[in-house]
């Protein structure tokens, strides 16, 4: 492998994105963030954001960015779609090497080290993968909002906003939730939140989910938490019929949903070795070692 070549992982969602970057020999040297850089967004706005959040890592490790030596491993929302992975492609800078995959692979490897398992990522947006025994991956769910993504943060805000309406119209009572709701958007009647949700996208929806959270008690907020639940199992289901791999919840939303998973399957859940990042970066340095090979 080439000893003058940097490594960058990419973990680019809805709400934001996180880099970690790291020497030729995988050692980390600085992470840097910025805002969203899921695919859904923009092609264009995502790679702003990575670049910002890779010249951000860069600066705090004292390393020029001089992108021809840098070899890029992303692990995106929205590459699913093709026409907006090959826009991805194209409008990349002048790298030494780029893998892309979706950030629920990135997540898979982050979160079991290579090693076969089951992650359910939950963010902006919901997406599961596993990775079996015989090395093959497979996913599910992760369709995109606003109609799938089910329990993720979007999919959550997007319900829970049906009260914050219903409330100020008087066809339910208003209560703390529907008033933590209303204030998070910054409206204060009818004409304000409509004017908030003619512009909301699925980050705007998503800013929502810690409300939910926060009003877990309420019976509306412990409805919506509880069909999240139920939405995960049938994620875990569905991949591992076996019901014998271990499972990770990744994500924001991972740990303040774990407690609403059925239980045959909360029984399997394990913490997540490391981020999707992280995950990104093996891919970013298996890219590189193919460089090397070549």
């Amino acid at each position: 492998m080439n000893q003058d070549l940097y490594l960058i992982g990419v973990d680019g969602g809805g709400t934001g994105t996180r880099v970690v970057l790291a020497n030729a020999e995988g050692q980390e040297l600085a992470q840097g963030a910025a805002g969203p850089s899921g695919l859904a967004l923009g092609v264009e706005r995502a790679w702003d954001a990575i670049l910002a959040a890779s010249a951000q890592a860069c600066e705090r490790a004292g390393i020029a960015t001089d992108w021809p030596r840098f070899v890029f491993g992303c692990g995106l929302a929205g590459v699913n779609n093709r026409d907006w992975l090959a826009a991805f492609r194209a409008k990349a800078p002048a790298l030494a090497g780029l893998a892309i995959e979706s950030d629920a692979y990135s997540t898979l490897l982050g979160a079991h080290g290579g090693e076969p398992g089951v992650i359910v990522a939950l963010g902006t947006g919901s997406v599961a993968a596993v990775l079996d025994r015989d090395g093959q991956s497979r996913m599910v769910a992760g369709y995109g909002y606003p109609s799938a993504d089910e329990a993720g943060g979007a999919w959550l805000g997007l319900r829970a906003i049906v009260h914050a309406q219903q409330a100020l119209d008087g066809r339910v009572p208003a209560d703390e939730l529907s008033q933590a709701l209303i204030e998070h958007v910054g409206a204060t009647d009818r004409d304000g939140l409509i004017v908030w949700l003619c512009d909301a996208n699925q980050t705007a929806y998503a800013s929502l989910a810690p409300v939910v959270v926060a009003h877990r008690e309420h019976p509306f907020a412990a409805r919506l938490l509880r069909e999240a639940g139920q939405e995960i199992g049938k994620m875990i289901a569905a991949l591992d019929p076996s019901g014998t791999l271990p499972v990770a919840l990744c994500g924001g939303l991972g740990k303040p949903l774990s407690e609403y998973v059925p239980a045959p399957y909360r029984e399997r859940l394990r913490a997540p070795l490391s981020d999707s990042a992280h995950g990104a970066l093996q891919m970013a340095r298996r890219e590189a070692t193919q460089i090397g090979d070549a």
